[in-house]
C-alpha cells in the first residue's frame, strides 16, 4: 500500500515537473521569436549630410547682393531644389560610367579594344555632361523669371565678374569657377560655351603572363 502511494506521488510529481517544462519551453520560444523582431528593426531613414558652411555664406551673399525678398528666397529654394532632384540621375549615370572606365582599364582585353570601349564610354560621359550643364542654364533661367529688372541687370553684371574670373583662373592653370553660382548656372569645370572635352585617358599594356 505504502508502496503504491509513492508509485502514485511519483507519477504526479513526474507529470507536474513535465508540465512545468513544457511551459517553461513555450515561454522561452515565443520570448526567442519575438525579440530578432525588435532587434531586426532598423531606422531606414537617411540622414541628410551637414550644409557646407563656405556654401551657406556664398548662398547669403549672393542672395544679398541681388537683395532678394523672403518670397523670392522661398521661390529660388523651390527651384533650386527642383534642379537637385533633376540632376541626382545624371550625376549617378556618370559615376556608373566612370566605375565602367575603371574596369576596362583593369581588365585583361586587348589594348586596342581597350581603347575602343574607353571611348566610347568618354563619348557618353560627355554626352551626359552636356545635359547636365543644359538642365544647369534651364535651372538660371528659372531663377532669372522670378527677379525684377534690377535684380536682372545686377545678376549680370555678376555673371560678367564671373566669366573673367573664369578666364583669370583658367589662364593661370587654377580651380575655374564660372558664373554667380551657388545653386544656379554653370558649375565648375563648365567654361563660357559649355563642358570642356573629355579625351580618353591613356590605356597603359596589360602584361601577358608567360
Amino acid at each position: 500500500m505504502m508502496k503504491k502511494a509513492l508509485l502514485i506521488a511519483s507519477v504526479m510529481i513526474f507529470a507536474a515537473s513535465a508540465t512545468f517544462a513544457a511551459d517553461t519551453a513555450t515561454v522561452t520560444t515565443d520570448a526567442a521569436q519575438a525579440k530578432p523582431a525588435v532587434q531586426t528593426k532598423e531606422c531606414k531613414c537617411k540622414k541628410r549630410p551637414p550644409v557646407n558652411p563656405e556654401f551657406k555664406k556664398r548662398q547669403a551673399d549672393f542672395e544679398n547682393r541681388l537683395k532678394l525678398t523672403d518670397e523670392q528666397k522661398a521661390q529660388a529654394k523651390e527651384i533650386r531644389q527642383k534642379g537637385i532632384e533633376q540632376m541626382k540621375p545624371i550625376m549617378e549615370k556618370i559615376k556608373e560610367k566612370r566605375m565602367e572606365a575603371e574596369a576596362v582599364k583593369r581588365s585583361r582585353m586587348a589594348v586596342e579594344m581597350q581603347q575602343e570601349k574607353l571611348a566610347q564610354i568618354h563619348k557618353e560621359i560627355k554626352a551626359l555632361k552636356i545635359q547636365a550643364h543644359e538642365l544647369r542654364m534651364q535651372n538660371m533661367k528659372d531663377f532669372e523669371a522670378i527677379l525684377t529688372k534690377k535684380q536682372q541687370k545686377e545678376l549680370k553684371k555678376m555673371k560678367e565678374e564671373g566669366r573673367k574670373n573664369f578666364e583669370k583662373r583658367h589662364k593661370k592653370g587654377g580651380h575655374p569657377e564660372f558664373g554667380p553660382r551657388p545653386g544656379f548656372g554653370p558649375h565648375p569645370g563648365f567654361g563660357p560655351e559649355g563642358p570642356r572635352p573629355e579625351a580618353p585617358a591613356p590605356v597603359e599594356p596589360t602584361p601577358v603572363k608567360e
